[in-house]
Formats: C-alpha cells, sequence, structure tokens
C-alpha cells in the first residue's frame, strides 16, 4: 500500500486495537486540521490514541496535565531575562505539534481560554507579543465525564472550537484479553509512517476533495432542521461538517465526497455542541 495516509491508519488500528472507528475519525480530524475532544473515563486508551498518532505522523508530542492550578504561562510559555539581562520567551508545551491536553474540564476557566485563540488562529499572545505555533499541529483534549469529582462543564464557546468529539469505550471481549498479555509499558511507539512534507500534502489533498452542490445543499439542509429542532450550529460547525467529510472520503481512496461520508462525520461534529444530537440527527433525512 503506497498511500501514506493509508498505512497511518493501518498502524493506528495495531496500537489502539478493536477501535477502527475511532482511528479513523482522530485521522480525519488532523487531516482535516481540526481539534479532536475525547471524553471516556480514565485508562480507556486516549493518551495512547494521541501519542499514537504523533508517533506514526513523526510529529513531536506534547503533554499538559490539566489541574485546578494550572496557570496561562504553564501553557503558553514565560519571557525571562538571559544572561545579558536580554529578554527572551521560552515557549510552552502549547509550542508541540500534537498537544494533549489532559482532563481539560480540571482547568480553571481563565486557563481554559489561553487555548482559544491557539485552537482557532493558530498563535499565541505572551506579554502583547504573538508568536504563531508550529504547523502542522493537532489539539486532542480529554474530558472526564462531569459526574467525577473536581470536573467542570466546558463553556460552549470553547466546545465549538473542537472540531469533533468520539468516545473510545471499552473493548470487545476478544481484544481486551490481547491488552491484558501486553507488557507493563504496553504497545511500544510505532515507526513513523508519514514525514513533515506528506502530512503537508495529505492536509492539501484533503482541501481538494470536490464537494458537490447536491452535498453542500444536504449540510446546509441539516443546519436549519437542527436549528428549527433548538439546536444553535454556528456556521464554524458546517465548516467542520464539510472538512471532516472530506477527509473521510480521502481515507476511504476517493477524490469527491459522498452522503455517506457526511453521514460518518454528522454526529462527531454535533455531539459535543448541542444536546439531543442523536434525536436531531435520526429525524433529518438523508435522501437529497
Amino acid at each position: 500500500m503506497n498511500r501514506p495516509e493509508i498505512r497511518a491508519l493501518d498502524t493506528l488500528n495495531s496500537i489502539l486495537l478493536g477501535k477502527p472507528r475511532e482511528v479513523e475519525l482522530a485521522l480525519a480530524t488532523f487531516i482535516a486540521r481540526g481539534s479532536l475532544l475525547i471524553e471516556d473515563r480514565p485508562g480507556f486508551g486516549k493518551t495512547t490514541l494521541a501519542k499514537g498518532l504523533a508517533s506514526v505522523l513523526a510529529l513531536s508530542f506534547g503533554r499538559i496535565q490539566c489541574t485546578n492550578d494550572l496557570l496561562p504561562m504553564d501553557i503558553l510559555g514565560r519571557t525571562s531575562p538571559d544572561r545579558d539581562g536580554h529578554l527572551q520567551f521560552i515557549k510552552g508545551p502549547i509550542f508541540a505539534q500534537v498537544v494533549l491536553l489532559d482532563e481539560l474540564n480540571r482547568a480553571p476557566a481563565r486557563t481554559q481560554s489561553a487555548f482559544l485563540q491557539a485552537m482557532e488562529e493558530g498563535e499565541v499572545t505572551v506579554d502583547g507579543v504573538t508568536t504563531r505555533l508550529p504547523i502542522p499541529q493537532m489539539f486532542i483534549a480529554t474530558q472526564n465525564p462531569s459526574d467525577h469529582i473536581g470536573t467542570s462543564l466546558l463553556p460552549e464557546s470553547e466546545l465549538d472550537r473542537f472540531m469533533a468529539r468520539l468516545s473510545i469505550g471499552a473493548p470487545e471481549p476478544s481484544i481486551e484479553k490481547k491488552i491484558l498479555l501486553e507488557g507493563p509499558r504496553g504497545t511500544p511507539s510505532p515507526p513513523p509512517c508519514l514525514d513533515w512534507n506528506e502530512c503537508l500534502g495529505i492536509q492539501a489533498l484533503a482541501d481538494a476533495v470536490h464537494v458537490s452542490e447536491t452535498l453542500l445543499d444536504l449540510v446546509v439542509r441539516f443546519l436549519n432542521h437542527a436549528r428549527a429542532k433548538g439546536a444553535i450550529l454556528s456556521p464554524r460547525a458546517g465548516k467542520d461538517m464539510i472538512r471532516l467529510t472530506r477527509a473521510l472520503s480521502l481515507l476511504r481512496g476517493r477524490n469527491h465526497a459522498l452522503p455517506s461520508d457526511f453521514k460518518d462525520a454528522l454526529l462527531p461534529v454535533i455531539s459535543h455542541r448541542v444536546k439531543h444530537s442523536h434525536e436531531i440527527s435520526e429525524s433529518f433525512s438523508f435522501l437529497a
């Protein structure tokens, strides 16, 4: 198989066993230049997926453990004088290419807001100086269920910055047997499947996937349908639907998007943005 994105997909499936849909969605979110929110209980493979993605894409990995005393400077970085007294900017962990925001909903609101500019504009401002973040870059945030002690609900403005949401869930019994037999450190880091230029090239290929006027009308129809049901979906959500649909189409070997790709992208894009997302999607006719 010569296509590098398929090699990456196959390698990721060998790391996170028995979760092909979740693996495909995570890789598609990267290809679509989006941020990913993973909501699940501890120990179900959230960190494994994030680190595996960075490894197969040959990108730098940074992990930020969110706690209730985390400060913006702990994430963004700070200015500090060097030996000659000149101020220099010391970059924080947000300058990695794959950034894992672990247990994001434990961080205080002021610190969470520090991510918004980075996720939307690809840059951060510290002490009045704006610095570009690396490209390509992907943010993967994990969120514990709201019934966990010390957690809070993420604000709508922050949730809307995430392209997609997924939940990994427990493995099938046959897969869990294999996991239980792994060594104490689990699966070793996989070899890279892509390089920096290939990552950018695949993202550009996804941008070029054809979206027909019929499919575009389908997306607009759904947005109007959801709003009529009381769900407030922003234009950003509509753009995320298109971008994720294109990325899924590319992973499936096509240069044109199908309604089935849009259907698979729909719930991941809206489930963290609106309540009763399943009911809204099930009440919508996908017939063009």
